[in-house]
């Protein structure tokens, strides 16, 4: 498991690849935090949320969450870290970007999102899920 210090130190060097551009109006920055994040809809805890992008008074932040990236991997190395974190790093930008531009159609990152999360939450439980 990732120490917090290489966490940060990867999101780190993640962000020095992407433009200046991107970071525009990101009044909140980056942030690291450790929690451990579980979308309300969830059914057993297995689901997590390991970026997000938030908008609130004014301020616009993406926050990457460790806690969910340990729960999920574990096991990563730090090559593995990086790619699973530029991913979700890049998968939150898009999403301030979007908000900048204000996307908000059928082809946004927030309208896929949402396709699936409904996905998720139509598939049917499977025989004895729920059996004691």
């Amino acid at each position: 498991m990732l120490t917090l210090e290489e966490y940060k130190q990867i999101v780190s060097e993640l962000m020095d690849e992407l433009p200046e551009e991107f970071f525009r109006e990101l009044t909140g920055g980056v942030v690291v935090s450790e929690a451990l994040v579980i979308p309300d809809y969830a059914r057993k805890n297995d689901i997590y949320v390991l970026g997000q992008y938030q908008v609130y008074a004014g301020v616009r932040q993406i926050v990457m969450f460790k806690g969910s990236f340990d729960q999920v991997y574990p096991q990563a190395d730090a090559v593995q870290a990086r790619n699973i974190l530029r991913g979700t790093l890049r998968h939150e930008f898009r999403h301030h970007l979007e908000s900048l531009g204000g996307v908000r159609n059928s082809t946004s990152l927030l309208a896929e999102d949402e396709r699936k999360k409904e996905a998720y939450l139509a598939r049917q439980e499977k025989p004895g899920e729920n059996a004691p």
